[in-house]
């Protein structure tokens, strides 16, 4: 990945901010469905790892942090509540609602929080390494949760993947203990916001979930706005940026991982989630011709194998 500061920040933190799936535990599908999982979170981490591209689209048009996350989520929201009405969805109620609320109001905004302060302590590769701990965590909670071991494939996986975040982010290591206790505080939040997720109730739909969710970090973000004013894109291409982030890096992208995660689990779903900063990576070096070096290129080869122990081990009899 680039070294470009700004860019690393986005990416790092973009590809990962999105609200986690409300599906219960380790869950797979019927035949065929392993394949079917991987392609949908495949295409999940690709909507995910494109928003740094939008994002840098929109910064070069105006727009700042807070008016992207905020034009993200006002827009997103807005056609989530359209997709509720024509579908006549349900909206989630008690128990289900309020964790809905709290994985966008709190769990959102409070990964954003540990991470956004951890960029401004040590360095984005650093910061990205230590997040990426997250699919580990989960692993490790889904196995306490549902007192079963993960497949082994998915281990591997997670080594692998995990490899690969390091060769793509560049680490450089730095000595602050509080920056690395942020960055690994925005793991732990984040591995308790998709296993909150994983205990809804299997009534929850993927749309109506994504719609709370969505709404309430919409709420939250705008509230900032108000504290804090954000600079909007000035000109219709950066609003396009903006928009992007919403439709397809936003919208499109956590619900196909809502369907992913109903098909794989939640160990599985978290290690494919590591192809997001190859995708950004790989994205920058076609789209805005940022470098992308031998180590990044070899740690996008080790997601990609990770991958593929994943569907192998999903393919195998339980």
């Amino acid at each position: 990945m680039a070294r470009s500061g700004d860019r690393r920040t986005v990416a790092a933190h973009e590809a990962v901010a999105a609200p986690a799936p409300p599906f219960s535990g380790e869950t797979r599908g019927g035949s065929g469905s392993p394949v079917l999982g991987v392609a949908l979170l495949l295409v999940s981490a690709g909507s995910f790892g494109a928003m740094a591209i939008f994002a840098r689209i929109a910064y070069r048009h105006g727009a700042d942090v807070h008016g992207v996350l905020g034009a993200r989520f006002l827009i997103a929201a807005t056609m989530l509540v359209a997709l509720m009405a024509v579908t006549s969805a349900r909206w989630p109620r008690g128990r289900d609602l309020w964790v809905l609320l709290a994985m966008g109001a709190v769990g959102y905004v409070g990964q954003s929080f540990f991470y956004f302060t951890a960029l401004t302590r040590i360095p984005a590769g650093l910061v990205a390494v230590l997040f990426y701990t997250y699919p580990a965590l989960v692993a490790v909670c889904s196995m306490v949760v549902t007192r079963r071991a993960p497949a082994r494939g998915t281990v591997t996986a997670i080594v692998l993947a995990t490899a690969g975040v390091v060769l793509i982010a560049g680490v450089q290591w730095s000595a602050d203990a509080v920056g690395i206790a942020l960055a690994l505080a925005a793991a732990v939040v984040y591995t308790g916001y998709i296993m909150a997720g994983s205990r809804l109730s299997p009534q929850v739909g993927s749309l109506s979930s994504t719609a709370v969710v969505c709404l309430a970090a919409a709420a939250v973000y705008l509230g900032a706005c108000a504290a804090h004013r954000p600079a909007l894109p000035v000109d219709a291409a950066g609003w396009s940026g903006a928009a992007a982030t919403a439709v397809l890096s936003t919208v499109v992208a956590i619900i196909t991982f809502f369907a992913g995660l109903r098909l794989l689990g939640a160990a599985p779903a978290a290690a494919i989630s590591t192809a997001e900063p190859a995708v950004t990576a790989v994205l920058a070096f076609l789209v805005l011709g940022e470098g992308l070096s031998g180590l990044q290129v070899a740690g996008a080869a080790a997601i990609c194998v990770s991958v593929l122990f994943i569907v192998r081990g999903q393919q195998q009899p339980e």
